[in-house]
């Protein structure tokens, strides 16, 4: 039984009384009890608005069924986008086209001006966390030699011990980035003998004289490239907005085998780093809450410390000091040493325990707002010992809203936590995930509600495919999985949104954010193909881990973003009617193709599911049914358990034929997972197995699920688990 004490009208769990008291409020200027009356006070106002949205989701989603339903037996209306958009309009879901102009201020550079790489990292796990923050900056040469995208052929493979073969292959793929990244007047980076700084004299500022093999000296390019120099033999570049730094040490074993010394190159990788509370976590109770709480107000302190055993090796983790050097006109130059972090706070949908309203359970996102801008103060009032938005805004992401009502909410929110907290007006800046159909459909209302707040959208295919099957459930069965990628809907999805962050005056302002690259041991294949989602327009994209982020920082020196945002401003607006070509099949499937399918799905659900329900993991690389790691979180799992749901609700598939996969299944996955010792295997005694009737459940009872979201199943599957000791 949860401890907890009476303040303001609220039932506060013991715990997170505690965390604020002691912990959050010192120092602030915001004494506990005034935070916990201003929480309760909106509560007053949101709690209340907040069920009425949710209730207007579900009457949409009625209709929608209904619309189906009457006219299923006439293909070409089902398909018609025509038709679609006057019933929408008609009911209210679709709201008049809005093209705004944003207008945000004090929107630190990570964010408004320098496109990079965005990691995203469940705050719950304080490893994850701090070394997402510390990714700003990252080993290009250990980040080849530990990826596919370095072959194994000719003794190159990656052996325990240091394979000179291998950083050999590493040394020469760097050099040819560095020839397209801070290219020389004369020859190449393979071909240079020594680097020699020549040091600034009077108002000139210092410069770079390379020496080659042939004993030719030559310069930079564009010398203007050349930032500074560090005391410990290092030299400073710039391009694209994002810096290099070109590490020298002959007496390091990678450096002596280098003509001029070179032991490593460093880049500037992951810009912007997400603190997710939502997705990628699974907290459920008011204690996996605390937990959360504490390690964002960790990271906005400056003080949060993870140890653990690193190969035999006590390690410990905490955040990394800013960077400092001398500038070429001799003057002191300091870079940021981590990440600029975003939070990401739960949705309107979910409640928590944490607090009680009445004896209710009060929204879980409106906790979130207040609890996290609360943290954020000590970075805002620059209390902690490191800084995180060096222009005084905190930002907080907010996932999973439908629609230009939704957002207002979120605003209002927002302006009352600022009242709260005495903060000025528009100090807390939001990110809007475009993932689901009304939001989509809606977008420049959604950003004209929070034009003086945003500073990111995000496509997200995963949520979103998730809301497009469980939004179009009655109209028939959708194609295969694989398959979606290719439908007219998102394909329009992705220019619709890039069009309306255009539109909205984003560039250079604001961030237009592309989804996560899933398969995070398959860098080639991401080094190959996630330069297309710059070259469609996004100013930064996901990445799964520090090492995927300094590699993908690649494609941002590769792609001049602003110049190709500013070639995009001027095509034609995609149209809405491609958006609304719901990607139904027309079944001519076998009863292999069926098999097969069923079983990715139902492999993929379980294991994600166990682990969710059993550890308390909510986010991790799982392996597939062909044993390929791939992350999953909450957004695959959606697109798994609605597209089974889909399939049975139409008769593709039985009860008993998807029971049965899910039994065999759960085989595979115990099998994959027979080496985690903290892994219980869910066969043999599948029927009383937490996890499996999870996952059976989110199959099973999945139309019914509110927009097919897998949040409520999963958190009363969990809670059950951890009540059971």
């Amino acid at each position: 039984m949860t401890q907890r004490l009476h303040i303001h009208g609220l039932d506060v769990s013991k715990q997170l009384a505690e965390l604020v008291a002691l912990n959050v409020a010192p120092g602030t200027g915001i004494e506990p009890d005034h935070f916990w009356k201003g929480l309760a006070s909106a509560l007053d106002n949101f709690m209340p608005r907040t069920k009425n949205l949710l209730a207007k989701r579900d009457q949409f989603q009625q209709q929608i069924d209904h619309y189906y339903t009457e006219i299923k037996n006439d293909p070409a209306a089902v398909a018609d986008p025509e038709r679609l958009a006057t019933f929408l309009k008609d009911i209210g879901y679709l709201v008049p086209e809005q093209r705004p102009t944003i207008n945000v201020d004090k929107v630190d550079a990570e964010i408004a001006t320098v496109p990079g790489p965005q990691l995203v990292v469940p705050v719950m796990n304080a490893r994850y966390a701090l070394n997402a923050a510390n990714a700003r900056w990252g080993s290009l040469y250990d980040a080849l030699y530990g990826s596919d995208i370095i072959s194994d052929e000719n003794g190159a493979a990656a052996t325990g011990d240091y394979n000179p073969q291998r950083g050999q292959k590493v040394v020469e793929f760097a050099a040819q980035q560095l020839d397209l990244i801070i290219p020389l007047k004369d020859g190449l980076h393979s071909d240079v003998t020594a680097y020699s700084l020549i040091a600034n004299n009077g108002s000139a500022p210092a410069k770079l004289e390379i020496t080659l093999q042939s004993g030719t000296k030559t310069f930079l390019q564009d010398e203007s490239q050349l930032v500074g120099f560090g005391d410990n033999n290092l030299l400073l570049f710039v391009h694209h907005g994002l810096h290099i730094e070109l590490h020298f040490d002959a007496q390091n074993p990678i450096g002596k085998a280098h003509a001029a010394g070179l032991k490593d190159v460093i880049l500037e990788a992951a810009m912007t780093t997400i603190q997710d509370c939502e997705d990628s976590v699974a907290a459920v109770d008011s204690e996996d809450k605390v937990v959360v709480y504490r390690h964002w107000l960790g990271l906005m302190q400056g003080n949060l410390v993870d140890s653990f055993v690193k190969n035999g090796q006590q390690v410990e983790r905490r955040l990394a000091p800013d960077r400092h050097y001398t500038h070429v006109t001799g003057e002191k130059l300091q870079l940021p040493g981590r990440s600029l972090m975003l939070v990401r706070n739960v949705g309107h949908l979910m409640t928590t325990d944490a607090v009680l309203r009445n004896g209710e359970e009060i929204p879980e996102g409106i906790l979130d707002g207040f609890m996290t801008a609360f943290a954020a103060l000590h970075d805002l009032k620059a209390l902690g010992s490191h800084r995180n938005s060096r222009q005084g805004s905190m930002y907080i992401v907010k996932p999973k809203m439908h629609g230009p009502d939704e957002v207002q909410l979120t605003v209002d929110l927002f302006a009352a936590i600022e009242t709260t907290l005495s903060l000025p007006n528009n100090t807390l800046k939001l990110g809007i995930m475009d993932e689901e159909r009304r939001t989509t459909l809606n977008l420049g209302a959604c950003i004209a509600a929070a034009k003086e707040r945003v500073i990111f959208i995000n496509t997200g295919f995963l949520d979103r495919t998730g809301d497009e099957i469980h939004t179009c459930m009655q109209a028939g069965p959708v194609v295969p999985k694989n398959d979606m990628k290719s439908q007219a809907w998102i394909q329009a999805y992705e220019k619709w949104n890039v069009d309306h962050g255009l539109s909205a005056k984003m560039r250079q302002q604001a961030q237009i954010g592309k989804g996560m690259w899933p398969k995070p041991d398959l860098m080639k294949a991401m080094l190959d193909t996630k330069a297309g989602q710059l070259r469609e327009g996004a100013s930064c994209a996901w990445v799964p881990s520090p090492t995927a982020a300094v590699l993908h920082a690649l494609h941002y020196h590769h792609e001049n973003v602003n110049k190709i945002q500013q070639s995009l401003e001027g095509r034609s607006f995609q149209p809405l009617q491609p958006l609304l070509q719901i990607p139904l099949a027309k079944p001519t499937w076998s009863k292999d193709d069926i098999r097969a399918e069923l079983d990715n799905n139902a492999q993929g659900i379980l294991g994600y599911v166990v682990r969710w329900v059993q550890q308390g993991i909510g986010c991790s690389k799982v392996p597939d049914i062909h044993d390929v790691g791939l992350m999953e979180d909450r957004a695959t799992l959606r697109i798994s358990s609605q597209h089974m749901a889909n399939w049975l609700e139409h008769g593709v598939c039985t009860e008993a034929e998807v029971m049965d996969v899910m039994k065999r299944m759960a085989s595979v996955v115990d099998r994959q997972n027979v080496s985690d010792p903290a892994y219980t295997a869910m066969t043999p005694n599948l029927d009383d197995n937490l996890a499996f009737k999870a996952a059976c459940d989110l199959v099973f009872n999945g139309r019914v699920q509110p927009n097919g979201y897998t949040e409520p199943l999963l958190h009363a599957y969990r809670k059950a688990y951890k009540a059971q000791g």
